[in-house]
């Protein structure tokens, strides 16, 4: 394929599925620097249950936007679309070509798309409507969300509780379903864009999380999840492989328990991954260690 443009390969794909050892081989090939578009990845204390590149990968590639903010700090896709812009730019001034990688569909498509303006939020409704699902549960959220918005609910991950909530937070703050705020064209980018998805067969990806999710244990996810505890409420920790520790430590499992909830809540993870990126058709599908071919496609 010929790339004489300024050009980002996109490298995507489900949890667990060998993006980060794709992403270096092929950054280092082509002498580049990688954009992460993995929203988990962001935070400098989730240092082993987000499964970031380790400190060999991060010095064989310069990376950008991992470990760069605090849990304690407010960021979404709307602050790292403008933040991935303004480095996207300076990049291509003296690279070609970037590789960005990334399991988080919203934040790829905040690169490739753009999102939508969506109105700031002020703390006391986030802080309200916090409480209330507290009290009232998934179950309250989601009629809330089908009642104000059915074109929202009928579209949106329905397991993906920010999403949601988010929904309820734009019409308590505007007045207005989250849907009338969606942009419905493209916004035009100055570079080419290429996307490779990986994946393999179900029971291969579901191993391979697995034993995973067994070798974060062994390198030490209790101690950190114990070192967060005074923080457990925040947006950023309400993730897999955290959330399931925080209830172990609350005695509402056991750790045996909350280990095979990690799993379990990974698998879903990946699949709703699955999901949401083949609705893409810009995707070229490989196998994970089709890496030749991938070269081939790309070169």
């Amino acid at each position: 394929m010929d790339i004489n443009s300024k050009t980002i390969i996109f490298i995507v794909g489900p949890t667990g599925i060998g993006k980060t050892a794709l992403s270096i081989n092929l950054a280092k090939q082509l002498e580049t620097e990688i954009i992460s578009c993995d929203s988990r990845q962001f935070y400098k204390e989730l240092l082993i249950g987000t499964a970031p590149p380790n400190k060999k990968q991060l010095n064989e590639v310069k990376h950008h936007f991992i470990h760069n903010i605090s849990i304690k700090k407010k960021y979404n896709a709307g602050k790292f679309e403008n933040d991935a812009m303004k480095l996207i730019t300076k990049l291509h001034e003296k690279k070609d070509i970037i590789i960005a990688v990334g399991g988080s569909g919203l934040y790829i498509d905040a690169i490739c798309k753009g999102l939508d303006h969506i109105p700031d939020i002020s703390d006391n409704i986030r802080d309200e409507l916090n409480h209330e699902f507290k009290l009232k549960g998934k179950e309250w959220l989601k009629n809330e969300v089908k009642k104000i918005d059915p074109e929202y609910y009928n579209n949106c991950d329905k397991e993906n509780k920010q999403r949601l909530l988010r929904a309820l937070e734009v019409f308590r703050e505007t007045q207005q379903p989250i849907s009338i705020f969606r942009n419905k064209e493209t916004k035009k980018r100055q570079f080419r864009i290429i996307k490779i998805g990986l994946n393999t067969e179900r029971e291969k990806l579901y191993k391979k999380i697995n034993t995973r999710v067994e070798n974060m244990i062994k390198e030490g996810l209790l101690e950190e999840v114990r070192g967060l505890i005074p923080y457990q409420d925040l947006n950023a920790l309400q993730t897999v492989g955290y959330k399931e520790l925080f209830a172990f430590y609350r005695n509402q499992t056991t750790l045996k328990e909350a280990v095979e909830n990690i799993k379990k809540n990974s698998r879903r993870f990946a699949k709703r991954q699955i999901t949401w990126f083949k609705r893409d058709k810009d995707i070229v599908w490989f196998e994970p260690d089709q890496v030749k071919a991938i070269q081939n496609f790309i070169v």
